[in-house]
């Protein structure tokens, strides 16, 4: 065997990926799923002026995108009311934790985050050989006082909440996470994900604030805008930090589809304020579904639901096998006590009718 000068940290990484996609475990079933409810996507799909654009779009895809996204910057910039000097656009949000991953971290360098919390952004650090300290959810939410303490534990150079919290689907209110903003240790960023934050109650959200040097936010065109394949999201913050993303970012990462179908999706918020009420029926739906089990939903403010089912891991396994044999995709959160949950993504009346058969059935059986 080959003996490849890989770097340390490369060497010692296991061979992993945050999540298995549905495609490979299809593949390895060796037939399709009926219902696709597990990777939080939007079944609702994306605006038809977005796909009308990438269409359009499709015929100069012979070309580099613009490597400074400058009309899809010019038009977030318009909408947030902010100058477009502090946005970035990225490969979606997790091609922006690689970058901040590579401007932040050198081996050893201490990251704060919560255990059970949203792996990805773990596994961009750990590429760069970041040392990964985390802090429990409580009452199955991150815990703000907890990651804060951590950070100055640890003397932390980023601190990572996702608010809303994937997997759980819960939330803090913007009074909460300004409390906590509040309280960042000197020498620390906040890298605050909000990619659900579309489909939070009013006062979730806190206000932009391009001058705080200790926050960067993230946000996204795959949930809400329902173009998780496009690969397209982007950061806001403190002009000088964004400006620093110029250094190390890829700057043709964003193609031309994916530029084109943001822009048009942005300009049709009258289609997102429908798939926001069509998310907030069906979350509802899951709700009643685990109802009908004797299972207690998490209330979510996402595009989906923690189920709790009641016992143990080994119980939620089961019932997550049973769907999966149901040709019913779902995953389920990975760290104790979560892991006592599924997690099913919101989807169509079709989708949602499968599922409930499937858990019915899966009940049936154990």
């Amino acid at each position: 065997m080959s003996n490849y000068p890989f770097n340390p940290v490369t060497k010692a990484l296991p061979a992993t990926v945050p999540f298995v996609g549905p495609e490979a475990q299809e593949r390895a079933r060796g037939r399709p799923f009926k219902a696709r409810l597990g990777a939080n996507e939007s079944g609702f799909g994306p605006s038809p002026k977005a796909l009308e654009a990438m269409q359009a779009a499709a015929a100069e895809v012979w070309m580099y995108g613009d490597p400074e996204n400058y009309d899809l910057r010019h038009a977030l910039a318009a909408h947030h009311q902010i100058p477009p000097e502090n946005i970035v656009v990225g490969e979606g949000i997790d091609g922006l934790y690689g970058t901040v991953a590579q401007m932040f971290v050198e081996p050893g360098t201490p990251i704060a985050t919560s255990l059970g919390g949203y792996p990805t952004f773990n596994y961009q650090m750990a590429g760069r050989g970041a040392a990964i300290h985390t802090t429990p959810f409580v009452d199955d939410k991150e815990h703000l006082s907890g990651l804060i303490e951590l950070a100055k534990q640890t003397r932390a150079r980023l601190t990572f909440l996702a608010n809303p919290d994937n997997p759980m689907g819960t939330w803090w209110d913007s009074g909460a996470v300004l409390e906590m903003i509040a309280h960042i240790p000197g020498g620390n960023i906040l890298c605050l994900d909000e990619a659900y934050c579309d489909f939070t109650p009013m006062g979730t959200v806190p206000p932009i604030d391009i001058t705080d040097r200790r926050v960067l936010r993230f946000r996204t065109f795959s949930k809400a805008y329902g173009m998780a394949g496009a690969r397209i999201g982007y950061a806001i913050g403190e002009a000088s930090l964004i400006k620093a993303f110029e250094k190390v970012r890829n700057h043709f990462g964003v193609n031309r589809v994916a530029q084109a179908g943001a822009l048009a999706a942005l300009g049709d918020q009258t289609y997102l304020r429908k798939v926001i009420s069509n998310v907030e029926l069906a979350r509802e739906r899951i709700y009643s579904i685990a109802a009908e089990n004797g299972f207690i939903a998490i209330p979510s403010a996402t595009n989906f639901v923690a189920i709790d089912c009641g016992k143990d891991t080994d119980f939620s396994d089961q019932i997550l096998a049973g769907l999966l044999e149901r040709d019913v995709f779902v995953r389920k959160p990975w760290v104790a006590p979560q892991n006592r949950c599924i997690r099913v993504s919101v989807g169509t009346d079709e989708e949602l009718d499968l599922f409930a058969q499937a858990l019915r059935e899966t009940m049936a059986a154990l």
